[in-house]
């Protein structure tokens, strides 16, 4: 049976990136532009219309703006996915992580080339990769929606902070440290996950979250105002303590180490790994070296596959590995692999 096209309706108020983007979908197989709108308010008016999959969605328009929209979508029940564009500002950082707790899918930064031609290449590049990651994750959904079950259905549970809690009480060694390695979808997972610990959780937590400059310091901003626990962006030198959690910074690397009688982040610029800075693998090495058999792993949500080397090593020394299970990731390919 042929897959139907992924249906995308592109929302921009520049008629430059309305033209851009329609002509980068119309370069990618499997994908059909069913329409462009310049604000969020005619949005609505099409997506009633026109039935499409995915919105790529302005955060900033005149007479409705990308969240309003995102909000009367999540008011409606309505499925279709959005991928934000988002300026490269604070405010546009603040406004990108509060569409990601709002469902959006992922988001661009809009490029600030030195001419528009090279804005446009920079744009096609990040979105292509964006748009076929959605396009893989819908096309796994409707196979795991189809699928007939061989036996009956586990009951649903809370995933990942129930298995959490339940090794915090085991009665063998417990985790002084947990370290979170998250991608796409990671900002709505945290915001659901992290508000169900404790306060006085015996652990201190370090979470990767791939994301650029600016955006981690507004997503720690944003959990550390829902969650029982402290949530801040690193800094180089800070003490890793017991209920606190600390966010790698968009654009640097963050390892830990002892110092005297303690463990501290530390905040470096050494290359990418997997493409990826902050890496997951760069920070669980650490981890690994550091705490051994007492830390506690996670992968959640997330494309690529970042974060198994470091895993791997882990194990080797003793820790306990979780994964985020297929039902609930918006991308499996982190914990999958």
């Amino acid at each position: 049976m042929t897959t139907p096209p992924l249906r995308v309706l592109v929302v921009d108020d520049t008629v430059m990136y309305r033209k851009v983007i329609s002509e980068l979908l119309d370069e990618l197989p499997g994908i059909e532009v069913v329409g462009a709108a310049a604000n969020g308010k005619i949005a609505l008016q099409k997506i009633e219309l026109l039935h499409p999959d995915l919105l790529t969605l302005d955060l900033a328009m005149p007479e409705m703006d990308g969240l309003e929209v995102l909000r009367r979508l999540q008011d409606t029940n309505t499925s279709v996915g959005a991928i934000m564009l988002s300026a490269f500002t604070t405010e546009g950082a603040d406004a990108t992580v509060a569409a990601l707790r709002l469902g959006a899918f992922d988001f661009v930064v809009k490029p600030t080339g030195r001419t528009i031609d090279e804005s446009a290449q920079m744009l096609r590049a990040e979105l292509r990769t964006k748009i076929e990651t959605f396009a893989r994750a819908q096309s796994i959904h409707r196979i795991l929606a189809d699928a007939v079950p061989s036996k009956p259905p586990l009951p649903p549970r809370t995933d990942v902070a129930e298995r959490m809690q339940r090794l915090a009480m085991a009665p063998h060694a417990k985790p002084t440290v947990v370290a979170l390695g998250i991608s796409t979808g990671g900002p709505q997972a945290l915001t659901t996950m992290l508000p169900m610990l404790p306060a006085d959780l015996a652990a201190g937590m370090l979470i990767v979250q791939h994301m650029p400059p600016m955006f981690t310091k507004s997503l720690a901003e944003s959990l550390d105002e829902k969650c029982a626990l402290h949530v801040c962006e690193a800094h180089d030198g800070q003490a890793v303590e017991l209920g606190h959690v600390l966010i790698a910074p968009g654009g640097k690397q963050m390892r830990v180490e002892r110092a005297d009688d303690r463990v501290v982040a530390r905040i470096t610029d050494d290359p990418p790994e997997n493409s990826c800075k902050p890496s997951v693998d760069y920070l669980f090495r650490s981890v690994a070296n550091v705490y051994g058999a007492s830390a506690l792993g996670i992968i959640m949500t997330g494309m690529g596959s970042d974060g198994t080397l470091g895993c791997r090593l882990l194990k080797r020394r003793g820790a306990t590995i979780v994964t985020q299970d297929e039902a609930t990731c918006v991308v499996y390919g982190m914990p999958k692999v």
